[in-house]
């Protein structure tokens, strides 16, 4: 017997074991991308896998490639995420319909490259496909139409995981639901191999369907399966079916796949921006100072004093008294009828006392008072509260400060 037909026998009666395959999916990986950190590298070695097992998961985590600019392998990722993912659906110039109908309880994988151009300000006539990019994370969230013709609502399945690799950030709603792997172009000293889509993807594809074999058989397992978590809340949702694959290979994969967890995680919280009305109220607290109350004429005029911030330059008048009142309201903190005593006028202003609970719950800080004690935020506490009207309030309040 020659020593081919010995290794072969040797293959097929010993498969490699899942940490093998996800140690070649990894090599596979790294060998034509050169990838920001070793965490980066797991984490996408073990989306990848995942998207083998789709139907064991309650949530679809997106992978979201994305560079400053071109020339930095994004593409080149997403080409070898292609070759190695659960049936390929590449997205480009499909219409949102097909893109539905292609979507079954045994979901393709959803790559979209250019995918900048999809949430952009000139992505009209997408709203569909960023709706299933957004719904299609967790299961049970069905697209509803109305079918005419048969006089019914259809439910379309939404779940499948999905890929997308564009120039700079996506979406939050996309981001908090995704691996972010942030591409940068080599340095000098980095290489990689060539990829070649003739040579290269025909074994890249063979070592996709033993992850499929390896993964199928476990689908019942890998379903019920409740991994301990080094991240909470949306984090957890996302990573989730990562831990489960990386539990289920064994070998260093499940210590790496926490790590790749906690540090993707924390990385995305460094870099992710609050929304514009966190700003917004964190700014409020600096405008304040220890000030109880403040006209909302003085107010717009210390958000806009700052020349590094963005309130002098929030629309084409800058932050309007409307503008600044509609941004409070989603926090239920409204305008009032102020009489200041140090000036003896009446206006139109905002207390500060308002602000606290909000402040408390999306910007937590440890807060100055007007009487110097500090306000603890962590603790929810307030000693000696300032005598203002309670919040929800009507009608004139007369208040100590300055207007």
């Amino acid at each position: 017997m020659s020593t081919t037909m010995r290794e072969n026998l040797t293959m097929t009666h010993h498969p490699p074991t899942g940490a093998a395959l996800l140690d070649q999916l990894r090599a596979a990986l790294t060998r034509y991308v050169i990838l920001p950190s070793d965490q980066a590298a797991d984490a996408v070695t073990l989306w990848i896998a995942a998207t083998h097992a789709q139907p064991a998961w309650a949530h679809a985590p997106r992978l979201v490639i994305r560079a400053p600019e071109k020339r930095c392998g994004k593409s080149r990722l997403l080409d070898i995420v292609e070759a190695t993912c659960h049936a390929p659906f590449i997205t480009v110039n499909s219409s949102s319909a097909a893109v539905y109908r292609s979507i079954s309880d045994d979901p393709p994988t959803l790559l979209v490259d250019e995918a900048d151009t999809i949430f952009g300000p000139k992505a009209d006539g997408n709203e569909d496909l960023r709706g299933l990019l957004n719904a299609g994370h967790q299961r049970n969230r069905p697209a509803k139409r109305y079918d005419a013709n048969a006089n019914r609502v259809e439910s379309i399945p939404t779940f499948a995981m999905a890929a997308l690799a564009g120039i700079g950030a996506m979406p939050d709603t996309i981001e908090d639901r995704a691996l972010v792997i942030r591409m940068r172009r080599r340095a000098a000293g980095e290489s990689a191999a060539p990829y070649r889509h003739r040579r290269d993807r025909t074994p890249l594809r063979d070592l996709a369907g033993r992850l499929n074999q390896w993964l199928r058989a476990e689908l019942a397992a890998l379903e019920k399966a409740e991994p301990a978590m080094p991240v909470e809340d949306r984090a957890a949702d996302t990573w989730e079916p990562l831990i489960i694959v990386a539990d289920h290979a064994g070998g260093t994969w499940p210590k790496r796949a926490r790590a790749a967890a906690v540090a993707l995680t924390a990385e995305a919280d460094d870099k992710n921006q609050p929304s514009p009305r966190v700003r917004l109220l964190t700014d409020c607290r600096a405008a304040f100072g220890t000030d109880t109350a403040l006209s909302t004429a003085d107010l717009l005029q210390r958000l806009k004093a700052d020349p590094e911030g963005e309130w002098a330059d929030h629309g084409p008048a800058g932050l309007t008294p409307r503008k600044l009142g509609l941004m409070l309201a989603e926090y239920d903190i409204r305008s009032a009828n102020i009489r200041f005593p140090a000036t003896g006028h009446q206006a139109k202003g905002y207390r500060r006392a308002d602000f606290l609970d909000a402040w408390t719950r999306y910007c937590p800080t440890v807060e100055p008072v007007p009487n110097g004690d500090v306000l603890d935020f962590a603790r929810g506490t307030r000693p000696n509260r300032p005598n203002v009207v309670t919040a929800g309030q009507r009608g004139t309040e007369s208040v100590p400060g300055t207007g």
